[in-house]
Parts: C-alpha cells; sequence; structure tokens
C-alpha cells in the first residue's frame, strides 16, 4: 500500500508536464485525453482504407503484464533522459523496485547506455561494411588466382583447400556481406520488393557452411600430415582434398536445402537469423525450431571444437617430437637431415595454426552470443549479453572471410613475390601502352 500512495504522489507532482513527454496517441489516463479518442482513430482508419481500397493488416495486441516485462532500469533511464531530476528519479525507485522482484529476470528492452552503443556500432557499420566489400573481393579472387596458378611453393593438395576456401569467403562476402549487411545497414528498401529471400538464404548459408567446413578439413589434413604418417601418403593426397571438399559441399547444399521451405520469399531488414519472413506456422512449430537449432549446432559450435581439439592434438604432437629430436641430436652428430624436415614443416604448421587461430578469435563472439541466445530460450538468462555483441560478432565474422590473403602474404613468401606481381601487372601494361 505505501508504493501506491507514493506512485500517486509523483504522478501528481508530474502531471502538469505529462502531455511534453507522453505521445499523443497514447490516449488513456493522460490529462485532456479519453479513451473513446483511440476509438474515433481506429473507425476513421478502418473507413478509409476501404474507401480507398487500401491493403491493410490490422493487428491488436494485448499483454499480460507487460510493465512486470520492462527493464526497471530502462524506466530509470527514460526518467533521466526526458530531464527528470534525481530526487525525482529516487522517489521513483522504491516504487518501481516494489512492484515485481521477477522483472528483472527477463530483459526485454534495451538499456539507454546499451541503445547508445548500438547507435555507435551501426554508424561504424556503415563506414565498415563497404570497405570490407571494396577489400574483400578483390583480395579473395587474386588469392584464386595465385594459388591456382601452383607457383607458391605449396603441395596440390594444400593448394587445393586453400582455393576452396578462398573461392568459399567470396561467395560469402557476396552472399552475406554485399547482399544482406549492406542493405540492412544502408536501408536499401527496394531489395524488398525482390521476392528471392528464401532463395538468398540457401546460398548464404551453403556458403558460410562450406568456409566453416572447408577450415576444418584443412585443419585434419594438415593433423594427419604432421601426427599420422603411415595415413598421410594415403590421405594428404590431391585425390582425396577434391573428394572431401566436393563431399562438404554437396552435404552443405542437402542440409540447407531446409531454408527454402522454411522462409518466405520477402526480405525484412532486420539483422537477425531470421532476415526473411516466415509463416506463422513456422514459428511455432517445433520440426522447424529443432531444425533450426540443428543448423546452429553443426555450424559453427561443432566446428569451433574440432578446430580447437586438432589443434590441442597437433600442438601436443609437435611438442613431443621435438623432445625427441632434441635427445637424436644430443647423442648423434647426424641430425642435420631432421632439422631440415623440421623446417620444411616450420611453414606448414604456422600457417595451419595461424589459419585456424584467426578463424576462432574472429567467430568467438558470434559463436557465444549464438549459444547465449540458444540457452535463453529454455532456461531464464541471469546473465545479459547487449544486443550490439551481435553486431560486433557479425563484423568479425565477415572479417575472417577477408583475412586469409594477409595471412597467405605474411607467412608465405612465394606467394608474397606473386601478389607483388599480379598487383604491378595492369600498371606494367598500361605504362607498356603509353610507351609504345
Amino acid at each position: 500500500m505505501d508504493y501506491k500512495i507514493l506512485s500517486n504522489v509523483i504522478v501528481n507532482r508530474i502531471k502538469s508536464a505529462l502531455e511534453l513527454v507522453i505521445h499523443p496517441d497514447l490516449t488513456c489516463a493522460g490529462p485532456g485525453r479519453k479513451m473513446s479518442d483511440s476509438l474515433a482513430l481506429l473507425r476513421d482508419t478502418i473507413a478509409y482504407v476501404q474507401v480507398r481500397r487500401v491493403d491493410t493488416c490490422l493487428i491488436s495486441l494485448d499483454q499480460a503484464k507487460a510493465f512486470n516485462m520492462i527493464s526497471h532500469t530502462y524506466l530509470i533511464d527514460v526518467l533521466s533522459k526526458m530531464g527528470f531530476g534525481e530526487v525525482s528519479q529516487r522517489a521513483s525507485t522504491p516504487a518501481l523496485t516494489g512492484i515485481s522482484g521477477s522483472t528483472e529476470r527477463r530483459r526485454m528492452y534495451l538499456t539507454i547506455s546499451e541503445f547508445t552503443i548500438l547507435g555507435f556500432v551501426s554508424e561504424i557499420q556503415k563506414l565498415f561494411y563497404p570497405i570490407l566489400a571494396v577489400v574483400g573481393v578483390p583480395a579473395n579472387s587474386m588469392t584464386i588466382v595465385i594459388l591456382y596458378r601452383g607457383k607458391c611453393g605449396l603441395s596440390k593438395c594444400v593448394t587445393r583447400y586453400l582455393v576452396a576456401m578462398a573461392a568459399a569467403d567470396l561467395l560469402v562476402v557476396i552472399t552475406d556481406l554485399i547482399l544482406r549487411q549492406i542493405p540492412i545497414v544502408h536501408r536499401l528498401y527496394f531489395v524488398r520488393e525482390i521476392p528471392v529471400c528464401n532463395i538468398h538464404a540457401v546460398l548464404l548459408y551453403v556458403a558460410t557452411d562450406c568456409s566453416v567446413w572447408f577450415t576444418v578439413t584443412f585443419t585434419f589434413d594438415r593433423f594427419v600430415a604432421i601426427c599420422c604418417q603411415k595415413l598421410k601418403t594415403k590421405y594428404c593426397t590431391a585425390k582425396t582434398a577434391a573428394v572431401v571438399l566436393g563431399a562438404v559441399t554437396v552435404l552443405s547444399c542437402l542440409k540447407n536445402i531446409f531454408w527454402y521451405f522454411m522462409y518466405l520469399p520477402w526480405y525484412r531488414f532486420a539483422n537477425t537469423p531470421w532476415f526473411c519472413y516466415v509463416s506463422v506456422l513456422v514459428m511455432i512449430s517445433h520440426l522447424w525450431g529443432t531444425l533450426e537449432l540443428l543448423h546452429s549446432i553443426l555450424t559453427p559450435c561443432i566446428p569451433f571444437v574440432l578446430i580447437l581439439l586438432l589443434n590441442a592434438l597437433t600442438i601436443r604432437h609437435i611438442l613431443l617430437t621435438s623432445r625427441v629430436r632434441r635427445r637424436l641430436r644430443d647423442h648423434s652428430s647426424e641430425g642435420i637431415a631432421s632439422d631440415i624436415e623440421m623446417e620444411r614443416r616450420r611453414k606448414s604448421i604456422i600457417l595451419l595454426l595461424i589459419i585456424s587461430w584467426n578463424f576462432i578469435l574472429l567467430w568467438a563472439v558470434f559463436v557465444l552470443f549464438s549459444i547465449w541466445n540458444r540457452l535463453s530460450y529454455f532456461v531464464l538468462d541471469t546473465f545479459h549479453l547487449p544486443a550490439y555483441m551481435k553486431e560486433i560478432g557479425f563484423m568479425l565474422q565477415l572479417l575472417s572471410c577477408c583475412t586469409n590473403t594477409c595471412i597467405y602474404a605474411v607467412t608465405q613468401n612465394k606467394f608474397r613475390e606473386q601478389l607483388k606481381n599480379v598487383v604491378k601487372c595492369p600498371y606494367l601494361r598500361i605504362v607498356k601502352i603509353i610507351k609504345w
């Protein structure tokens, strides 16, 4: 009863300012406003659309205990944003916190600080995504050309894996970055008139799965080459690489075909996993929910664990063999060949670890948010992840599709030389034409 008296006191004090802070469409319990105003507006709207023959959908929402679903922290921040002083905020705090102890268990709305950071991240995305697209498309294209020529001193098996990874990254840049993220960030509304969203979703998820699982297969190939010498001669071949890459591509296509039937062909401008419209039956279906959950587990959760496990086993094997080689060199003067062999394998190991850990670090935020987001549907979340973490996860995930070229240039001398030649080639031809 005490908080009701206190709330009435606060209402009477701020009643004179209600017209300034409450939207005119909110007609309930406002000074000079009546519920009948909303009914009249609804009646006039229906009459207008009937006369004008406008396609309209009328939705009525009635949230049970809506006030208890709003974060109290959010309400306090709103009071501050609206210009209410500290006295009013302190007076409102006990009334708000005394209403329901379960209000803070699920935070349904953003606080003012989170909303500010999210807006700042969105402004960064407007510049970051176009730059990433301008860099990512030519970088991956040049990587494919350079590696396909086979002049980088890498085996055919490794070359095929790296070419496939670059091609998959290029498709992710096109289907996800250019055709999805940039239209959402820059609000290119004409895209909504193109009814191909379900097809786009299939291509996007196939490209993403291929990019992720090609990294896993490459990691496994290098694990076999380093740790399993008996299996190396049979598995680490160009033919086996082609079969593995082909199998991964086919399985990715079969795995993601369900998106075509799950999504509707129309885009919705929201940076969420569901960037296409879906029917009501899909939203409430346990079958579709299970398929989507399995999709999230297969990509990227399982690849994330597999890459960590394979790298741990590879590093463990390297440490053990290094100790054995060191002991052999201590007892024999003919250990030079072993050092040469280790030097040959050193670049391959460095390339493997950098590619793998680049994937792990840049996908870590996205994986963390995906796991938390899925668990929040089954249990009450006691730890709140800010909404801007999702956007940062998307940015880092897309950045991972454009960094392999830099990795090859840093770790592979011959690739760096070929890259210089490819970059210089157009300028040299222009100079020749001018001289001619």
